[in-house]
């Protein structure tokens, strides 16, 4: 009977450890859900432009991966909830098995104390000892099996109340799948909604190559101001350490431990924007339509609604402020060693030299109303002349 208790809390324990992993989850299925919903909110602001756009297709195709996280998401939870039926089941045959070995127990010990159940009896088996010890023995024995046989009748008892307990268990564990796949299959619908909609806008920017060259062409070329601002920046701001020694940032002690402080809150640093969604990702990887173009991006694009401002992401100084052709305006915040860059805002509420805190508004991030009012942040840091992912050092 110690074997079956052991073996319940085993099981109990890991429906506790997974019921965890069911929250967490859950929790990553309904912030992707929130994500879905940003994106649909700047997906329809750009919908009323009837023209496909490419900053159009990178909002479905993040709409997609998000859309994949949660069916993914969805076929977990049926798995571990796969799991814990299975689990329930076999407990519950288990303890099935358990309850009729006690009850043929229990009702064998009835059949003898029905046998034995006058008094004049008892006394005969206590005076027909040998001695006294013998008549002692006995009848601690007789004391024992009363006990003995009180506590099996109580044992059955709670033998049914768990595996009641148990099959309800399973009833609410089946209920639980049963709306998961019902979800599953829901968002599965959606998704396909959303791949036909992004073929169609393949399609047609097929059909605008020109334009989408022309416009990785002034992307490129955007990326080299700002480059050339930074590497004026870090020339600026080295100096050779020694006699045959490599440049640095030439820091003091203040900027020092700003640059610390940024360092030891990777993926912790708040957005550069109150709310958005990355569109464009760092590094080299396919363009979404010049399937033999490789993109090269110094940092993300950030996709956020008209009006929205440029935050800094962490305490420092205001290095530079310019205008970029083709590029609106740009301003680059030092942290120490450290250079955060915020690109394509239309007018800037600091200037070189100030003080900024963390999440200190920097401008207005500029929206392109002929282009569905696209309205995007470019983001960038670096470590010294060293590109950084951003979306290593944002939380998430």
């Amino acid at each position: 009977m110690k074997q079956l208790v052991f073996f319940c809390l085993f099981i109990f324990s890991g429906i506790i450890l997974k019921g965890q992993t069911l929250d967490e989850l859950r929790s990553k299925k309904e912030k992707a859900r929130e994500q879905i919903e940003y994106t649909n909110h700047l997906l329809n602001e750009a919908r009323e432009n009837e023209k496909y756009s490419l900053n159009k297709l990178k909002l479905i195709n993040e709409q997609i991966n998000l859309r994949s996280e949660i069916i993914t998401g969805f076929n977990n939870e049926i798995d571990i909830l796969d799991n814990l039926i299975t689990e329930n089941t076999e407990v519950i045959e288990a303890m099935d098995n358990d309850l009729n070995a006690l009850k043929s127990e229990y009702a064998e010990m009835i059949r003898f104390a029905e046998k034995n159940r006058n008094s004049y009896d008892k006394i005969l088996f206590l005076l027909s000892s040998k001695d006294f010890n013998q008549a002692y023995k006995r009848l601690l024995y007789l004391q024992q099996y009363a006990g003995y046989r009180r506590k099996q009748a109580v044992l059955i008892s709670e033998m049914r109340d768990l595996i009641n307990k148990k099959n309800q268990d399973l009833e609410k564990r089946k209920a639980q799948k049963q709306k998961l796949v019902e979800g599953k299959i829901e968002e599965t619908n959606r998704l396909n909604q959303e791949k036909d909609e992004q073929g169609k806008s393949v399609d047609s920017l097929q059909q605008k190559l020109k334009d989408l060259i022309k416009a990785l062409k002034e992307q490129q070329k955007t990326e080299e101001q700002l480059s050339h601002e930074i590497d004026r920046i870090i020339e600026e701001a080295s100096k050779p350490k020694e006699k045959g020694g490599t440049g640095g940032f030439m820091m003091t002690p203040e900027q020092k431990m700003v640059s610390g402080r940024l360092e030891q809150n990777c993926g912790r640093l708040p957005w550069p924007v109150e709310r958005g969604i990355i569109t464009e990702h760092f590094g080299i990887h396919a363009h979404p339509i010049l399937k033999t173009v490789q993109v090269k991006s110094n940092g993300i694009d950030i996709s956020t609604t008209k009006g929205s401002k440029a935050r800094a992401v962490f305490d420092g100084e205001v290095s530079r402020v310019f205008g970029i052709s083709g590029g609106n305006m740009a301003v680059i915040l030092r942290h120490g060693n450290y250079l955060t860059v915020y690109s394509n805002l239309k007018d800037v509420a600091v200037k070189a030299g100030d003080k900024v805190s963390t999440k200190q508004e920097l401008g207005t991030i500029f929206t392109d109303e002929s282009d569905g009012n696209k309205t995007i942040l470019k983001f960038q840091i670096w470590k010294e002349n060293q590109k950084l992912d951003p979306e290593e050092w944002l939380s998430r």
